[in-house]
């Protein structure tokens, strides 16, 4: 249960994402022809439009999500809170317990009794490298190259064009976008569990637009090859006023880690 909780506070986000590192593509079909495949960026263009365009995403200042997660048969209610470019914040209750996972623009930290963290503790960087971009609304894929990131067209999985995102850390992932809907339908990735490499997969399902026009997915299942995890979108709220302290580590913990 404790190696659960503890990839618990890193997938309870829409994304994704969750302290990941990408699995190695495979390459592209044999006998699909270079000539007609679409780019990488044309695809990631029409991705962008598929969950709202720019207007939408612009339109979104924060959000708040309430959410399920169950793992094991267990049900826990989580929120996430997010503020364009400022911070994201996953505070999860599993029996009582609270467990956090806290970005911003500069670092992480972490508070998870369940796994001896019961004071916020920072995270390694390649935790929050590989995690940070979750503090962007739009996710990983809007304006990528204005964050230093690069894109490539991988050939296709089925029916799903295959898009490799390396950001500007060198955190690479693997995007299947539907060839017809435009929409992200899973991510594939590597992470690790009690420093082992593990594979993780997660799916995205259940898109419904938003009040403001903006898309997004209310069912996220994650696998991670030993155990699986469900994450359900109960409530969403657009930009409520949300102090950004709330994203910065406690001070007694800075000094402590100091």
């Amino acid at each position: 249960m404790k190696m659960i909780i503890q990839r618990i506070l890193i997938v309870t986000t829409l994304a994704s994402s969750i302290s990941l590192i990408a699995q190695t593509p495979q390459s592209a079909a044999s006998g699909q022809s270079a000539q007609t495949a679409p780019t990488a960026d044309e695809i990631v263009t029409k991705y962008i439009a598929a969950i709202g365009g720019k207007e939408a995403i612009s339109k979104v200042k924060s959000m708040t999500l309430e959410n399920s997660v169950q793992v094991m048969g267990n049900e826990s209610p989580s929120t996430t809170t997010i503020v364009d470019g400022v911070g994201y914040k996953s505070e999860t209750d599993l029996n009582g317990t609270q467990i956090v996972q806290c970005y911003n623009d500069k670092s992480g930290w972490i508070i998870n009794p369940m796994a001896g963290a019961n004071d916020p503790t920072p995270m390694p960087d390649d935790v929050y490298n590989s995690g940070k971009g979750q503090i962007n609304v739009g996710g990983a894929l809007y304006n990528y190259a204005a964050k230093g990131g690069k894109v490539e067209f991988m050939g296709k999985d089925g029916s799903a064009y295959k898009i490799k995102l390396t950001t500007k850390e060198n955190v690479d992932s693997v995007y299947l976008i539907d060839s017809t809907t435009y929409l992200v339908t899973s991510l594939m990735s590597k992470g690790k569990m009690q420093d082992q490499d593990i594979d993780i997969n997660t799916r995205f399902s259940d898109y419904r637009k938003t009040d403001l026009g903006y898309v997004i997915p209310y069912a996220i299942d994650v696998d991670f090859g030993q155990f699986a995890l469900s994450i359900a979108v109960k409530k969403v709220e657009f930009n409520k006023t949300i102090d950004p302290a709330i994203f910065a580590m406690p001070k007694a913990a800075v000094s402590a880690a100091k």
